[in-house]
């Protein structure tokens, strides 16, 4: 039989010690052995279980593989690399494969803790969207058909302690600023919030998780479409997901509808995931007129609301008991009704200063300043994603770290849209921030884009990677992390004269050092 001897192997085999802990490997090892056997998974040891010397790595059956966890491969590609492993490794391969701790997990342990029972919810994965939401459902109602039980049913665990999405503290609002201009397409807030009191504690580069409650406007259409009187019964409705008509409150009226033509429309909702996309809760309570679902079984078919997570925009050092947010607000029109960001228009519209609000911190997996302080460190921020760059720099100057910052900042108009301004060029000025490039979109006729900025920068941007450099990105997953993935492995290609493959070796060796970290939605 095939053992791992090399403690860097013995660490990707059984990972209970984050990379990011500040162990050697061989400490890392030893102590995932360690807990490894207390966690019951002791049968990947060899005979005779953990080593009781301190650095002694022992030896593990052969490391399980992932070839789906890359987030640069397609879902259907993932799911086809999966197929035929259990049940708990197709799960792992429906995620976004992104490991950003969105959902409270990492992808592995998140399929894991949906596949044993322990976790319910199975929309947590914020990055994979829709498209991860769906795989991921079709894959637990398969196996519930199939009467697989791959896993067993999980322990009933104790009560959470501490602050967390099952348990938040109740902070208070401190004040709610507009950083875009008045002329701006967009209406982006930094937020501060106070946590005294709360004992919590978070490192630059984590995220606040915020507990969200429906605007009473959409409540109260709700409750006329059901002719429901208002009082205790919209408190049902403050924390349900109404973003999305649910296969559950599709099925409902496909069940109880007699009217025919109703009926077909229904059903056609129902087996197209495009159509049930377009609806929102209000929307089916309005499609069908023949039929008022009652408030009871609506309730019954809605989920309640996911926390929202924010990138944190504050250091500790810089602003003790206090949290600070980048916001942008969300509100649209479709289906000729204003469609509302659940969380950003109550930070931004329905909460003062003074308001209490549910928080908890959730722990980035790497994401965090360099621990070397004399380290070169590059950023990757348009938009809302300036957040973490902001705490990352505030942490850096309150500590006296020597290293060399780069910021890459992009949005649409630098008049109106160039957050954070005078704070960014104030550390300009003094040197904490060595360069600043930005990419302001509609400034000209041909638009601009970090990813632009980079390719400009090429050579240097290399010169920083090989001196030991950072590279941090936060934003959009599905095109601008995208992009700037794609970006940067070509200017790791052609000014490290690599070949593609070389170029995607180098990127994946920056990223197992925690060097290439992403905070990407």
């Amino acid at each position: 039989m095939n053992k791992i001897t090399d403690p860097q192997k013995l660490l990707s085999a059984v990972s209970i010690i984050p990379e990011s802990a500040p162990f050697s490997t061989e400490q890392k090892a030893w102590l995932n052995g360690f807990f490894a056997g207390m966690t019951g998974i002791e049968e990947l040891y060899g005979a005779g279980g953990t080593s009781t010397s301190a650095g002694a790595a022992q030896v593990v059956e052969e490391e399980e593989d992932f070839p789906w966890h890359d987030d640069s491969i397609e879902l259907d590609e993932r799911m086809a690399l999966a197929e035929g492993r259990p049940y708990k490794r197709q799960l792992m391969a429906a995620m976004a494969q992104l490991d950003c701790g969105s959902c409270g997990y990492l992808c592995q342990t998140y399929s894991e803790a949906i596949a044993s029972g322990e976790e319910t919810n199975l929309t947590l994965c914020s990055p994979g969207g829709k498209e991860t939401n769906r795989a991921i459902k079709k894959l637990v109602k398969l196996n519930a058909e199939s009467g697989d039980a791959t896993a067993a049913p999980a322990a009933a665990t104790e009560t959470e302690s501490g602050w967390t999405r099952k348990n938040p503290f109740p902070a208070k609002l401190i004040s709610n600023d507009k950083l875009t201009g008045d002329a701006s397409a967009k209406d982006v807030r930094h937020v501060e919030i106070d946590l005294t009191g709360s004992e919590l504690d978070y490192r630059v580069g984590d995220s606040l998780g915020v507990l969200p409650k429906n605007c009473p406007d959409l409540i109260a259409q709700i409750m006329e479409a059901c002719e429901v009187s208002a009082g205790d019964s919209a408190d049902l409705l403050a924390t349900a997901d109404l973003t999305a008509a649910t296969d559950e409150l599709a099925e409902w009226f496909v069940e109880n509808l007699i009217d025919n033509n109703e009926k077909k429309k229904a059903e056609a909702i129902a087996a197209d995931d495009d159509a049930l996309d377009e609806h929102d809760a209000l929307d089916f309570l309005l499609a069908f007129n023949t039929i008022k679902i009652p408030f009871s079984d609506l309730v019954q078919c809605l989920p309640e609301l996911n926390p929202r997570l924010y990138s944190i925009a504050s250091s500790l050092k810089k602003h003790p008991n206090q949290v600070h947010l980048t916001v942008g607000k969300v509100s649209y029109e479709k289906n000729e009704r204003v469609r509302k960001g659940v969380a950003s228009t109550m930070l931004a519209d329905r909460v003062s200063s003074g308001d209490e609000l549910g928080v908890f911190i959730q722990p980035s997996h790497g994401f965090t300043v360099p621990s070397d302080p004399a380290a070169p460190m590059m950023m990757v921020g348009p938009g809302t994603g300036i957040a973490p760059f902001v705490a990352f720099l505030q942490e850096r100057d309150a500590t006296g770290a020597k290293g060399d910052n780069w910021l890459f900042f992009g949005d649409q108009k630098s008049e109106t849209d160039f957050l954070y301004r005078e704070m960014l060029e104030g550390y300009h000025e003094s040197g904490l921030l060595n360069r600043i490039d930005t990419a302001f979109s509609r400034d000209q006729e041909h638009k601009i884009y970090v990813q632009d900025r980079m390719r400009e920068n090429a050579a240097e941007i290399f010169k920083w990677l090989e001196a030991g450099g950072y590279f941090f990105v936060c934003g959009d997953a599905s095109r601008m992390a995208k992009d700037v993935d794609a970006a940067l492995h070509e200017i790791v290609a052609t000014h490290g004269k690599m070949s593609a493959d070389e170029a995607k070796d180098y990127v994946k060796k920056l990223a197992k050092e925690n060097r290439y970290e992403r905070d990407v939605y």
